[in-house]
């Protein structure tokens, strides 16, 4: 039950793009499309649950002064897993796309601070549960914010088209459209929970 409830507190009370606004470089540039803000939000994913099974495993034989360090060097051997992971069997379009942004995973507010906030305070299987709900909430963040951005400035949806290209407005596959677009989310999100309550 108590894993339960950490799995769920990172997908809306503390979702890190539409409530904690952390990981924005990643959330703005790799969302031009769908499968770009998929492709990011799960390699994150994958990165952030795999450091904080690690970094809770470790933390009673961490000392405090290098804590943070330690926290770097977990993350950083998890993203280099992952970056040559991803050049053995992603698509190359997926890999141009997300280009730099996968290495600066490293130093992703969103890991780091998962993990000096929860992980190194809690057990692993809690820690995994956390970077789960955490790692999805991100993830489904940047696939809606991909799939806005793709259907009003390319007309389709994962690669499908949807609307003729004379419907297509060009902002929002450009860097504007992307904090356009994540303020009408963010927005419509605040709605929603003041509706709720």
């Amino acid at each position: 039950m108590q894993n339960m409830k950490v799995f769920l507190n990172g997908l809306i009370k503390e979702n890190p793009t539409f409530v904690l606004f952390l990981g924005m470089c990643p959330t703005l540039a790799t969302t031009t499309s769908a499968i770009n803000g998929l492709s990011m939000g799960l390699a994150t994913m994958a990165v952030l649950i795999c450091t904080n099974f690690v970094i809770s495993a470790i933390k009673n034989i961490t000392p405090d002064m290098v804590r943070i360090p330690v926290f770097i060097v977990v993350i950083a051997a998890f993203v280099t897993i992952l970056q040559m992971f991803m050049s053995a069997y992603a698509p190359d379009s997926i890999n141009q796309a997300l280009g730099i942004y996968i290495p600066l995973i490293v130093v992703n507010c969103i890991i780091l601070g998962r993990a000096e906030s929860f992980a190194c305070k809690h057990t692993p299987v809690e820690s995994i549960f956390d970077g789960l709900g955490i790692g999805l909430g991100f993830t489904l963040a940047l696939t809606l914010l991909g799939i806005v951005r793709e259907i009003l400035g390319a007309g389709s949806v994962f690669g499908i088209h949807l609307l003729p290209e004379s419907l297509n407005i060009l902002l929002f596959i450009l860097p504007p459209g992307a904090f356009l677009t994540l303020g009408y989310l963010v927005a419509i999100m605040n709605k929603l929970k003041k509706a709720k309550d």
